[in-house]
């Protein structure tokens, strides 16, 4: 082979075009997908007999072992702020004097919009009326103080360092010291060493690839009756599974098309993404005529949340009074851990050139600022309505109106309303494509036994993942049991997943304690 060819070639595998043979790793590609699809069938078939079996093993590990999750989501937050401001801060994740590959915003956009999928939408508008006839809430001082206070709880600090410090993890694996593997078993080396060679490591990643397919999948379940009902009202056609199913082939296009054009693609719809988010929220936020009660409830929730925030974290309701924490942080922080297969790898990808203190306080103030803005405009104004007497949502769903009916009303009383259901569906679609966008090349590295950080997987194995996440989400639509099982599925690959968190934590402490010895 002459030079140019050899340089060519060199090129090519550096752009990520050449597929080595052999380097598919069939097991995790198939299997996962291929054990997703018996449940799924399973659950069709057995619809009451594995949701009940189900139901009792998720409530039997939210129940025993609910200080496992509480325990696990105060340390990993706590562990966030200790890498931001000792002395592994200052590592930089990439070559000492690399710098970042994208803008502070362009870094940021990506990250929160890849990070949450268009469920931040939903629940900002519907979160604060689930918690309202709670009798813990009730218990504590009422809904006006602790529904919207809560709400920055379960979507704020813990929630996002998750993500934070696994990113970091997942960064310094990649960036400082070059592994070849792009996989949850790989952060594990440190600890596990040559168990990541064999079935250990085997069995870590397929836990994570069916935990990632199992809440994705089920993650539509949650904000696409939202949007199909939104789409009824607006154009006045029929609110039916077809127009579902659309929705999602629609969603299933756009975030697959962007897969064609890797990371440019991603951090442009981010952009979009971004810029619709916040024109939403601005105008809710002056248009509603709410504008002083939603900033001051949203002052006082995030005073009352600092206030209260190691109290809340910590308590576990040991006398099961009334299982607010059982029912609700246990289950969030459990989902946390079942989304951080993917997401925190993204993270850490696009952080290259970052400090890890950098990294750290610039994800939490990009993820916390888009969070906290989301539920403070759009779930107080909802909150407004209900407590001046405008709309009693509370009533509305204790007569067994369906949420969405519920956020439509609400949304209903704004002006021009239409329009702005129709900039609530394109954003949530922008939500969906983007975050799906950064799954999919994800999850696509997993398809490969090695993977350098400067190498990117084959388009063509892009697209089956990307059209893998849209299948099980339109076959199960016609089944609201099996969403619901599955979602108990991911949650329960929750537990196992916690343990490999440690384990990832306590390797990337050992791995970069010694790096920096090596640098001294």
């Amino acid at each position: 082979m002459n030079t140019v060819d050899e340089n060519r070639v060199a090129k090519k595998k550096q752009s990520g075009k050449i597929r080595k043979k052999g380097q598919i790793d069939w097991m995790i590609t198939l299997l996962p997908p291929g054990m997703i699809a018996v449940l799924s069938i399973l659950f069709f078939l057995l619809p009451e007999q594995s949701n009940t079996v189900l139901a009792k093993v998720r409530f039997f590990l939210g129940d025993t072992f609910g200080v496992y999750y509480l325990a696990i989501g105060l340390g990993v937050f706590l562990l966030s702020l200790y890498l931001a401001f000792s002395k592994y801060g200052d590592i930089v994740l990439g070559e000492q004097d690399e710098k970042p590959k994208y803008s502070f915003f362009a870094w940021g956009s990506m990250m929160f919009t890849c990070g949450l999928a268009a469920d931040i939408l939903f629940y900002s508008l519907c979160e604060w009326m689930l918690y309202g006839n709670d009798p813990y809430i009730t218990e504590m001082g009422g809904m006006q103080k602790w529904a919207p206070t809560y709400c920055l709880f379960h979507w704020g600090p813990i929630a996002w360092s998750f993500y934070i410090v696994l990113a970091v993890a997942f960064g310094f694996m990649i960036h400082v010291r070059g592994r070849d593997k792009q996989k949850f078993s790989e952060a594990c080396r440190p600890i596990l060493g040559k168990l990541v060679d064999g079935w250990c490591g085997k069995l870590i990643d397929l836990l994570a690839v069916i935990a990632l397919l199992a809440g994705t999948a089920t993650t539509f379940s949650v904000s696409c009756p939202l949007l199909s009902a939104a789409i009824s009202q607006v154009f006045h056609i029929p609110n039916t599974v077809v127009l579902t199913v659309l929705l999602l082939i629609v969603i299933a296009f756009v975030y697959t098309m962007t897969v064609w054009f890797g990371m440019k693609g991603v951090a442009r719809l981010a952009s979009v993404c971004a810029y619709l988010f916040f024109f939403l929220l601005a105008y809710v936020l002056f248009g509603g005529g709410e504008c002083r009660y939603i900033l001051e409830t949203g002052f006082s929730s995030v005073g009352s949340l600092i206030q209260n925030f190691i109290g809340m974290a910590t308590w576990t309701d040991p006398l099961r009074e009334n299982s607010f924490v059982q029912n609700w942080s246990i289950f969030y922080w459990a989902y946390w851990m079942a989304w951080c297969i993917a997401t925190p790898f993204f993270i850490g990808v696009i952080s290259k050139g970052r400090t890890i203190k950098n990294t750290v306080l610039g994800a939490y103030g990009y993820g916390l600022a888009g969070s906290f803005t989301s539920f403070i405009v759009l779930g107080n104004y909802g909150l407004a309505q209900q407590m001046k007497g405008n709309i009693n949502a509370i009533e509305m769903l204790n007569e067994g109106q369906p949420v969405t009916d519920v956020i439509l009303t609400i949304l209903n009383t704004l002006p021009g309303a239409n329009f702005v259901i129709l900039v609530l569906v394109v954003t949530m679609i922008s939500f969906y494509a983007t975050t799906f966008d950064a799954l999919t090349m994800v999850v696509s590295c997993y398809s490969y036994k090695h993977l350098r950080s400067d190498e990117v997987s084959d388009k063509r194995v892009r697209t089956f993942w990307a059209v893998l996440f849209i299948l099980f989400p339109i076959a199960l639509i016609f089944r609201e049991n099996s969403m619901s099982n599955l979602q108990s599925v991911a949650i329960i690959a929750a537990f196992p997943i916690g343990i490999i968190i440690c384990i990832i934590v306590a390797g990337f402490f050992k791995d970069a304690k010694q790096y920096l010895d090596e640098k001294k």
